[in-house]
């Protein structure tokens, strides 16, 4: 049976000890999506947004957002990452952006929070720089598609 790794004996909170693990290589890719209403979808489709680029603005914050995973969540280690991307995929027939994320590194700690991260931050930036067309926009359906190293290997959603 599978234990939280994040408390202790004592039941406390507690970052896990990862020094004796072996280095691997390690990946991870996460989803989601934002879905936005039909004069938000069309000012992407056009790329006349005013406030400019927003896939290369979301983009660009995803990616500083996996850098800085540990400084947001708790008890994650922090990571030198050797490669994060992040995806924007505009859906039109679906109103939705689709969001995909990947982050890697050679280590001794898996990065599904940083590629969770990335498309997370990837989606809040996007709804920030829409809000004015579609306060109602939903972000929807986060979630880890696939990773890969470490002790218990490839893991497929």
């Amino acid at each position: 049976m599978s234990e939280f790794s994040h408390i202790n004996a004592a039941g406390e909170a507690n970052m896990v000890d990862v020094s004796s693990k072996n280095s691997s290589l390690r990946e991870a890719r996460a989803e989601v999506y934002v879905l936005l209403n039909s004069q938000a979808i069309g000012l992407i489709q056009r790329g006349d947004h005013h406030k400019g680029d927003i896939f290369g603005v979301s983009r660009v914050a995803g990616i500083m957002g996996a850098k800085r995973t540990s400084d947001l969540i708790p008890l994650c280690h922090p990571l030198m990452l050797t490669k994060v991307t992040v995806d924007l995929e505009l859906q039109a027939d679906q109103q939705r952006v689709r969001i995909t994320s990947l982050c890697k590194l050679d280590g001794k700690t898996g990065v599904e929070m940083e590629a969770l991260t990335a498309a997370s931050v990837a989606a809040l930036t996007l709804f920030d720089m829409c809000k004015a067309v579609d306060p109602a926009m939903r972000i929807d359906g986060l979630r880890v598609l696939e990773k890969t190293g470490g002790k218990s290997g490839r893991w497929l959603a």
